[in-house]
């Protein structure tokens, strides 16, 4: 069946060698998404009928991330393998290998532009379709446009050919307008042109640039699309590359959400992950991180100093100098500080986890509170119940994690352990450095301690000579 529309082929084979890492360039991540995961997500901004990501070196690892990724997109995502990387044009050719039947406006991207949005290619795409069109190129001016390849247009305005810098004379090194690498073409100039191009150049290798001659030669339009901002064309190729365009990302995130509706004190030290949903009326205090899928609901406070991942908090919730990961923050909570939510903690309304707390898989009721210096794992807390200064959850035996269940309305005093599995029923009270073992029925006094024993004259006896035992020593004379 012959296709109509348009689709993408996203170029992601190359080595990346500068990158210096076992990791593929393509694979490295700036805002909580991987370098190809940000191209892919623009590429489907535009609603192809069909993404194809050509991969190449480091194949192993491109493909399977690739087809991950694909699970998240709306267009259907084909997976090309450029056998040997012979140039652009030998990669353009192996993506349209899974395009046979396909007939509109290809569009080819890289995945090393991470910060090139669906915006910009829809412009790309509404600037070749609105006129008849065989090629159009995305450009951007640069001031210091070195080793891009520079555009080439006639006394009419129209794209004659793109030079690369090693092929450019002086005067076309002066032309300040560059190629991004980016393209719109009819598929079937495409499809045609790929079977001319040679290696007739210094490289030795297949220009996909080179389509842009050929389509003249042939009568047929070429033109370009200036893009509003260059920086979206920043191409990542080395750590420090990789760095800046993490940086440019962070900042157009952190304004984002000022725009929308929340006070960031500090944005310099303010890192927001692109998935992050931020409510209105939030204060994000400085040195925040906000990664992964976090989302804080309107009125939520949060830092100094905070690193939330994958976390939910509440609406009207305070987290001060705190790190969670996979958690839930209820409305109104408070948090830290120095407090630390691990996997599985799900703290009810108007609850507190306090100073010095570590949750882990422990779900606190509304109203709840463990304020100070604890342990809470593998637990479940009912409402309005107060959890005593260094209190520890006492969960692991060696081998096994165990459940500890504790009422509603419960008070546990300083120093409570709770050795799992242990249930405490609703209303009961703890007397400080109860080591509870048993169950504990409702509304009854749990206490572990027999009499306090004295050995009066222990240290001077057991440890003579010591500051402890000259201090006992003159204590006692001067009571005499």
């Amino acid at each position: 069946m012959t296709e109509t529309s348009h689709a993408v082929i996203v170029l992601a084979a190359g080595a990346g060698t500068r990158m210096k890492s076992k990791t593929q360039k393509t694979l490295h991540a700036i805002g909580g998404r991987t370098l190809l995961s940000h191209s892919l997500h623009a590429a489907d901004a535009l609603h192809p009928s069909r993404i194809v990501a050509v991969v190449g070196h480091g194949r192993d690892q491109v493909g399977p991330a690739a087809e991950t990724i694909g699970e998240e997109l709306d267009a259907e995502l084909a997976i090309a393998v450029q056998e040997e990387q012979n140039g652009t044009g030998d990669a353009v050719a192996a993506g349209m290998t899974q395009l046979e039947d396909f007939e509109g406006t290809v569009i080819v991207t890289n995945a090393d532009v991470p910060l090139l949005t669906g915006d910009t290619l829809t412009e790309l795409l509404a600037a070749h379709t609105e006129v008849p069109t065989a090629v159009t190129v995305l450009t951007m001016r640069l001031p210091d446009p070195f080793g891009y390849g520079r555009i080439i247009r006639n006394e009419q305005g129209e794209v004659t050919h793109i030079t690369e810098q090693k092929d450019a004379t002086d005067a076309e090194r002066e032309v300040d307008e560059v190629n991004s690498g980016v393209f719109a073409f009819d598929a079937g100039v495409l499809r045609d042109a790929l079977t001319r191009l040679n290696t007739d150049n210094k490289q030795g290798e297949l220009y996909i640039t080179d389509v842009l001659g050929i389509a003249r030669d042939a009568g047929r339009p070429v033109r370009a699309h200036i893009a509003d901002d260059a920086r979206e064309l920043a191409g990542v190729n080395d750590r420090v590359q990789l760095a800046a365009a993490g940086a440019e990302l962070n900042r157009r995130t952190v304004e984002a959400a000022m725009r929308g509706g929340a006070t960031v004190v500090d944005p310099g030290t303010t890192w927001i992950d692109v998935e992050v949903q931020v409510g209105q009326d939030v204060t994000i205090l400085p040195g925040v991180q906000l990664k992964g899928r976090t989302t804080l609901a309107d009125d939520v406070t949060v830092g100094p100093d905070s690193t939330l991942v994958d976390v939910t908090v509440g609406e009207g919730a305070s987290v001060v100098r705190a790190h969670a990961v996979e958690a839930v923050i209820g409305a109104r909570a408070d948090v830290g500080p120095f407090t630390y939510l691990r996997p599985g903690t799900v703290l009810g309304e108007e609850s507190k986890l306090g100073g010095f707390v570590e949750s882990k898989n422990a779900t606190i009721g509304k109203g709840s509170k463990v304020p100070h210096l604890s342990y809470i794992g593998d637990a479940t807390v009912g409402e309005y119940s107060n959890i005593g200064a260094s209190s520890v959850f006492v969960n692991y035996d060696g081998v096994n994690k165990h459940h500890t269940t504790v009422g509603s309305h419960v008070r546990t005093g300083s120093d409570t352990m709770f050795i799992a599995p242990v249930t405490v029923g609703d209303g009961v009270y703890s007397g400080a450095g109860t080591v509870i073992k048993d169950d504990v029925p409702a509304g009854a006094l749990v206490v572990s301690g027999g009499h306090q024993r004295n050995i009066e004259g222990w240290v001077e006896r057991k440890r003579p000579g010591t500051p402890a035992a000259e201090a006992a020593k003159n204590a006692r004379e001067s009571a005499d």
